[in-house]
């Protein structure tokens, strides 16, 4: 005897999915038939998440567990040689072990680069020479990059932003577009790979593209150009 199919949720601990549970004879059959989120769509895939003292903390904390979330693996990178230290709005907040140290972090090892935001965290990257360079790999080889709020300030340094399409925190709009971006004030834009968002209000939408490039993989790669002054 066969009973009428019935829609279920089904899960068992890994990806909620859609599906129809057939009863025969006693006995029951799951015939899975779609995913309702994002699991698994990262799988095998890498992630540098490049941050300093003074990232904002939700900027990194929301998308590295929605990379995890999408079974990437994730490593925080950073000058830092144990903790990197997080901000939160107007205080000091949580401390994050570093995975990798600048020093011994090879861009290679990645697929896709991310960078939070903070006032402080990326005016200190963008000092360093090290993680000007560890940035610049993966514009040069066409691997996606994810930066947001302040976070595209690191980008600027490595003179690879001409013509590009991208948003930012409204106040360095114009570094943005001295480096040669082109800027527009959108909750998240996408160019080539590149993706970049202003704010935390727009991490649910930075986070969804973010893991689409991600998952595309290697677009164009794109030619250094004279880096900016000082």
């Amino acid at each position: 005897m066969l009973i009428e199919p019935k829609i279920q949720r089904f899960s068992s601990k890994g990806p909620v999915t859609d599906g129809i549970i057939f009863e025969t004879y006693g006995c029951y059959q799951f015939i899975k038939t779609r995913k309702r989120n994002l699991m698994a769509t990262l799988e095998g895939k890498k992630v540098a998440i490049l941050t300093e003292n003074g990232f904002e903390e939700v900027e990194l904390t929301s998308p590295k567990k929605a990379l995890e979330d999408a079974g990437a693996e994730v490593d925080i990178v950073s000058p830092q040689k144990e903790k990197v230290k997080a901000w939160a709005h107007d205080h000091w907040s949580i401390e994050l072990p570093v995975d990798v140290n600048i020093e011994d972090a090879d861009p290679n090892d990645y697929d896709a680069l991310m960078v939070p935001g903070g006032v402080m965290n990326p005016d200190k990257l963008r000092k360093n020479d090290k993680c000007v360079e560890f940035a610049q790999h993966f514009l040069e080889e066409g691997k996606p990059v994810a930066a947001i709020c302040h976070g595209p300030q690191l980008l600027i340094e490595t003179g690879m932003l001409e013509g590009r399409n991208m948003t930012s925190y409204p106040s360095i709009k114009t570094d943005m577009i001295n480096a040669g971006a082109i800027w527009a004030d959108h909750e998240v834009i996408v160019d080539n790979g590149v993706v970049t968002s202003r704010s935390p209000e727009d991490l649910d939408a930075f986070n969804k593209k973010m893991i689409e490039e991600i998952k595309e993989g290697k677009h164009s790669a794109v030619t250094r150009t004279v880096a900016p002054t000082h």
